[in-house]
């Protein structure tokens, strides 16, 4: 019997992929800012402290966010905060007439006294 000869067969290249053209994405815009000095809602409405409150933070419109930082601002620079329990704010002279003649309340009580101080 006749040998056959085997045909060489060469190994099948890979042919380098076509890379899809790929696009960028063009880089998504930031939304527009409003422009500062415009009144917002909620918290960030500037509210108008009463004579009391005023006394504490001064007497400029300002947002409850501001004055609640005012009010803890103060708080910590005269010691106010109860030394056994944290969560509870002594009154000095200018506190008292804020927290209803209190002679002490919780931060939680906080955001609720602010609120009948201000218009």
């Amino acid at each position: 019997m006749a040998k056959t000869a085997k045909k060489a067969t060469k190994p099948a290249t890979k042919q380098p992929a076509k890379k899809a053209a790929a696009k960028k994405a063009a880089p998504k815009k930031a939304a527009a800012k409003k422009a500062t000095g415009k009144t917002g809602s909620g918290l960030s409405t500037p509210v108008t402290p009463s004579a009391e409150l005023a006394s504490v933070v001064g007497n400029k419109a300002m947002p409850r966010t501001s004055i609640i930082k005012k009010i803890w601002d103060y708080i910590k620079e005269h010691d106010l905060q109860d030394k056994q329990n944290r969560r509870m704010i002594n009154a000095d002279s200018k506190l008292k007439p804020v927290f209803d003649g209190k002679n002490q309340i919780s931060m939680f009580e906080l955001a609720k006294v602010v609120n009948k101080h201000v218009q």
